[in-house]
């Protein structure tokens, strides 16, 4: 019978790393989350939106090549290397495909990994009942892997995993029960996520709004010449709703017609500029290529120069 596409099991965000004998630990890819269906008639995958990606990764059609069950449903993370290490803005180059006649060149191009840690369904049977030590079990029994199709290892000490993600530069972790059902579109601590963060001192150069109140700050870095960078913007956070309403009120005194930024930010349409005199302290995930950083989050505003918003601050 057709597979339909589910929301997967999410991890929540921790800042304790568990400890217990039935705690293990697998390295956080950062790639994009891929579930792959199998009913043994056709193969199709989705992402955790459930939106269809089944022409941007055509290696994984071929799932009797890489699996030994006649349905199947497999949970990743796609992957895909820049000078050794999970670039998320290499995978997206193929994530983002939408022509099929670019497809081809682009699978030469950018060649992926598929990273499988667990499994939904198998030969005509939901498994999301079993424990996570079950599934894996299983996952070994019926995943062939090669140089593309690899399965996610475990590690007994969580901690020290962590402290080998930090030297290598990734991600992160992901904490796991081995006792843990899978719960279809759930999240709950029996699977916990770690990240490392970077944290830095930004200038606000300008904000959006939305109804009438600032929902986005515009921050920069001033280079080693004094001119401010545009290097992203950020709307989540730990500010509260009076922040934001205090932030509306700052931003009214201190816009300007100018833009403080050299380059041109992208949400540069519905900006308004502001003298760069706010200063926050943001927390975020690394940088992008074309230098603005990823997932960006207020920690909150710091009494600091705008001058000490540089270049030479980040990591």
């Amino acid at each position: 019978m057709p597979l339909d596409p589910v929301i997967p099991f999410e991890p929540v965000s921790t800042e304790q790393i568990p400890e217990g004998d039935r705690w293990i630990a697998q390295v956080k890819w950062d790639g994009v989350r891929i579930l792959t269906y199998s009913d043994g008639n056709e193969v199709r995958l989705f992402n955790r939106k459930r939106h269809e990606r089944t022409m941007q990764y055509p290696e994984l059609s071929d799932v009797a090549r890489y699996c030994r069950a006649k349905s199947v449903i497999l949970d990743g993370e796609m992957i895909a290397l820049s000078d050794g290490k999970p670039s998320f803005h290499e995978v997206m180059k193929r994530d983002s495909l939408r022509k099929p006649q670019t497809v081809a060149a682009m699978v030469r191009h950018v060649p992926v990994t598929y990273m499988i840690f667990d499994m939904l369904y198998l030969d005509g049977r939901w498994v999301t009942g079993l424990p996570l030590e079950e599934r894996q079990r299983l996952l070994r029994e019926t995943v062939v892997q090669d140089e593309r199709i690899q399965l996610v290892q475990n590690v007994s000490d969580p901690a020290a995993l962590f402290a080998v993600t930090h030297a290598h530069d990734l991600e992160g972790i992901v904490c796991k029960h081995l006792d843990s059902l899978y719960a279809i579109g759930g999240k709950d601590p029996r699977w916990r996520k770690k990240k490392h963060f970077k944290d830095l001192l930004a200038v606000v150069g300008g904000v959006t709004l939305r109804h009438g109140t600032v929902n986005a700050l515009l921050l920069g870095l001033y280079d080693e010449n004094g001119d401010l960078i545009y290097i992203g913007h950020a709307g989540a956070g730990k500010l509260t709703v009076a922040d934001w309403r205090a932030v509306t009120e700052r931003a009214a005194a201190l816009a300007t017609g100018q833009r403080p930024f050299r380059n041109r930010p992208g949400r540069d349409k519905d900006a308004i500029w502001v003298k760069p005199e706010l200063t926050v302290k943001v927390r975020f995930m690394g940088w992008t290529p074309d230098g603005s950083i990823r997932q960006p989050t207020i920690q909150g505003f710091v009494d600091a120069p705008d001058a000490a918003c540089t270049f030479g601050q980040t990591p």
